[in-house]
Formats: structure tokens, sequence, C-alpha cells
């Protein structure tokens, strides 16, 4: 178990965890989350019941089964498995690991690369992304603007229509 103790003179942040509608399942993303802020430094109460590697039976956490999680030996397993059984599916499946040259060995060093970039500089950077920006919402036209395409299309409709007379 991790615990965050008091450092000096000032306590860790404290956060309490509010799931919401989330199902509280073991292995949850949730859990995933709160595992991550309890390591970065918050001081948030919890059980480790819900993380990846707590055996139920055996009320005993298995700090390792956690750590191959986070480290993505799952997906690394599933790579393994798909390679050897589904050529195709592997391929589509992870198309751009294979784009990128990662194999199920490299998994677990990308994630400990990421890991390290993260901790190197942890403040969030934006990429530009190209292009127009998706909009979903048009812009209200006026009255005449409407009435005006409301012309347009009637004009390219009798076209259409001479045309193929």
């Amino acid at each position: 178990e991790y615990h965050v103790e008091a450092d000096g003179e000032r306590s860790p942040f404290r956060a309490y965890l509010d799931i919401g509608l989330a199902r509280a399942t073991t292995g949850a993303n949730i859990f995933g989350v709160l595992k991550g802020a309890v390591d970065g430094g918050l001081d948030i109460p919890h059980k480790c019941k819900r993380f990846p590697g707590y055996n139920a039976e055996e009320k005993s956490y298995d700090a390792d089964a956690h750590r191959a999680r986070i480290f993505g030996s799952h997906v690394s397993s599933w790579m393994d498995e798909l390679e050897e059984k589904d050529q195709a599916l592997y391929q589509r499946q992870f198309s751009a690991y294979v784009a990128a040259g990662i194999t199920s060995e490299d998994i677990e060093g990308m994630y400990e690369r990421v890991h390290a970039a993260i901790r190197a500089n942890p403040q969030r950077t934006t990429v530009a992304k190209e292009g127009k920006p998706n909009s979903f919402n048009q812009k209200k036209l006026n009255l005449k603007q409407r009435k005006e395409c409301v012309a347009t299309k009637k004009a390219v409709m009798t076209n259409r229509l001479m045309a193929s007379m």
C-alpha cells in the first residue's frame, strides 16, 4: 500500500474521489486514475480492494500484478496471442504500433519512457491541429441570408430541370 505522509511543515493536498455514476468494479479505469493521483502525491483515502491484483478470496493485494497492468503486460500478451492466432486481426488492431515499429517486447519500455517524460515535464502541452476545427453548430442566418440561400437553391434546381428537358 502507498500512504502519503506530511513532509515537514506542509501536508499533502487531501482530495476525495467521487466516481459519480461510474461502476465500482475491480480493475475499472477510475481506480487506475485513483492510483495515479495517489502515486502523484495527493492524499486520497482509499483501500486497495478495487485495484487490479487484489484477490478477494485471500484478501491480499499483489502490487506486482498491478504494476504489470500499469506497464501494459496485458496488452503485450494480447499482441502475442493475436499475432499467433489471427495475423489480419493483429494488423488491424495494432496497426499504429506496427507502423511505429513497436513489438510486444517494447510495450513496457514504451510506458516507462512515457512515465519518465511526464515526470520530467508534467505540464500539459497542446498540439496545434491542422485544418479547420470541427464546428457542429452552424452560424445562425438572418432573414435576408435565408432568402438568398433559398433563391440560390431554386435557381440550381431550375437549371437542372431545364438541362434535363
